[in-house]
């Protein structure tokens, strides 16, 4: 009477497609609950996902091979495509300040492992595969095992005669030496090097307040008598102060605020409200009077400060002078907001969807200027397939374009992991493509990340499974796992003796840089709860993106010039 049901969760070497869905489910969710258990302040997080569909694989549950494959690629395009859109705005800023060196450091760990494993590879007579998978998995890097195994079949489609290994048993047998090779040399390194995390802490803190640029408002009394009858335009091209905004102004002797435009006069004993970075209000106040405490320019009775997030056509892709709210009624931007970034509104500052504006002005100009902006919330909030998928169509073409180099068995491809990624970081950075918007909001963008590794990791896990026990045996695991440590260890121990000694970064900075260099989250999870900071999260995001570039562009170069 039951036998439906035993047979849905029975393992069968030829599933249908609800057996294959249901081992798929089985595997997903079993390894998230896994993955939340800890060891004292380490848990495995998504990656128990894989363990757990190694351990289905290897007790006989099967997916259909068209499922597998589609599910496996899917996924792993879905998790670059979403950590693109997430890190792609503090990706090009960073290379402004410590980016560049973040960076180089970074991408020098990778370059080391890869040559690493190459030796393994020419000394020890591994496989190339096996030497990659080796690799991945030692850094935990997910998107280089993907690039891996794209390759590999672009070969085997064109010499089908051919039988290569598969990566992902090396990848899976050496990824906990990654895990937790990465959190022990962060203990060690603290340890060892004596670090003092509360002066690190305010060393930290001071480099980021001498840097930082944060818009602030601050009230002005003008007491400077050469500055009077003359308009805001010519006092702040006088003062060379043109990034700084005038959002308010109440007259002396008078109660009524009003936004003033550019060539509005201003009188003795006048309060502005003064708008732009710290550095640039104080010049501005030093040679234009004083602060003021007077309270009545903050009034709200005859002007106001409201937000309001682009949404409409009109509004986006167009600069603040061409919008000219100033002009059409009488209101001013003074600043936006864009990914957690707050930047000055600057008439040549262009203008995203999903953007918000904090815009000055009477209540009936800004309902008028609500219809050209939007500021639909509930729109923001409405999943944009169009965006969504079109932005992977064009990540999925880019990752297909073949580049042809001589001596070469196959053309280079970025394939399914660096397409999307690359396509996901221009369209963040530059607002998107056309009808094609860059505007996510968060959570869709960690569930759609979530997703796509539960996905991946449970596809090709099921499949390593099938003979994760024999290879094991077959191959030594062990030995495999004594060479991982060569390519986990010597590439942190040398970023972390070059970073601290040579470049005299700070610890939180470093501990970010070894995390984002192994792409490593189960690693920077731990490291913000070990050291009680979210201080790693901003370098770990800088070198994160050009790391999985690499790391896919090594693993692709390693199977294409030296596999068999």
């Amino acid at each position: 009477m039951f036998d439906w049901f035993y047979n849905l969760f029975s393992p069968t070497e030829n599933p249908d497609i609800t057996q294959s869905l249901v081992v798929l489910s089985i595997a997903i969710s079993v390894g998230f609950f896994a993955g939340r258990l800890r060891l004292g302040k380490i848990s495995l997080g998504v990656a128990a996902v894989l363990f757990v569909g190694i351990i289905l694989g290897h007790y006989g549950y099967r997916v259909d091979k068209s499922i597998l494959h589609f599910v496996r690629d899917f996924g792993l395009i879905l998790f670059v495509y979403a950590i693109g859109i997430q890190v792609g705005p503090s990706f090009f800023s960073s290379f402004k300040k410590e980016g560049l060196l973040f960076n180089i450091l970074g991408v020098s760990t990778v370059l080391l492992g890869g040559f690493i494993a190459f030796l393994i590879h020419y000394l020890a007579n591994i496989e190339i595969e096996n030497a990659v998978g080796l690799m991945s998995g030692s850094v935990t890097n997910t998107p280089g095992l993907g690039a891996a195994k794209s390759t590999l079949l672009e070969i085997q489609a064109q010499f089908p005669n051919e039988i290569f290994n598969d990566p992902t048993i090396a990848y899976a047998i050496t990824y906990p030496l990654g895990v937790f090779g990465i959190i022990f040399i962060i203990i060690a390194s603290k340890s060892l090097l004596k670090i003092d995390l509360v002066k690190e802490n305010k060393d930290l803190e001071s480099k980021n307040n001498l840097g930082k640029q944060t818009i602030i408002s601050q009230k002005c009394r003008i007491l400077n008598e050469n500055l009077s009858n003359k308009s805001i335009y010519q006092i702040l091209k006088e003062l060379n102060s043109t990034d700084i905004i005038i959002s308010r102004i109440k007259n002396s002797g008078s109660k009524i605020v009003y936004s003033p435009a550019l060539d509005s006069k201003i009188q003795l004993r006048d309060v502005l409200m003064v708008v732009g970075t710290q550095e640039n209000v104080n010049q501005f106040i030093n040679h234009a009077g004083k602060v003021s405490t007077d309270i009545f320019v903050e009034s709200e009775e005859n002007i106001m400060a409201k937000t309001y997030f682009v949404t409409k056509k009109s509004a986006t892709h167009k600069t603040l002078s061409e919008l000219d709210l100033l002009n059409k009624f009488d209101l001013k931007v003074t600043r936006v907001f864009r990914s957690g970034i707050e930047l000055l509104a600057r008439p040549s500052l262009e203008l995203f969807y999903g953007d918000r504006l904090l815009i000055v002005g009477n209540k009936e100009a800004l309902l008028e200027a609500e219809k050209i902006i939007g500021n639909s919330e509930k729109k923001l909030l409405e999943p944009d397939f169009l965006s969504l998928f079109g932005g992977l169509i064009i990540g999925v073409i880019i990752g297909s374009i073949p580049f042809f180099i001589p001596s070469l068995p196959v053309p280079i491809k970025l394939g399914f992991a660096a397409g999307p990624l690359l396509t996901a970081l221009f369209i963040s950075r530059y607002g998107g493509i056309g009808a094609i918007h860059s505007y996510i909001n968060t959570g869709a963008v960690h569930f759609m990340k979530d997703l796509g590794i539960c996905l991946f990791f449970a596809a090709v896990g099921i499949h390593a499974g099938e003979a994760f026990y024999e290879n094991f045996i077959k191959f030594n695991g062990w030995m495999w796992i004594y060479y991982g440590c060569y390519i986990t260890f010597i590439p942190l121990i040398l970023l972390v003796l070059v970073g601290r000694f040579i470049f005299k970064l700070n610890f939180y900075q470093l501990v970010g840089i070894m995390s984002g260099s192994y792409t490593d989250p189960a690693a920077l999870a731990f490291s913000t709860k070990y050291l009680d900071s979210d201080a790693p999260m901003q370098s770990y995001a800088t070198v994160y993106p050009l790391v999985t570039f690499f790391r896919i562009f090594v693993a692709q170069i390693l199977i294409l010039l030296f596999v068999k």
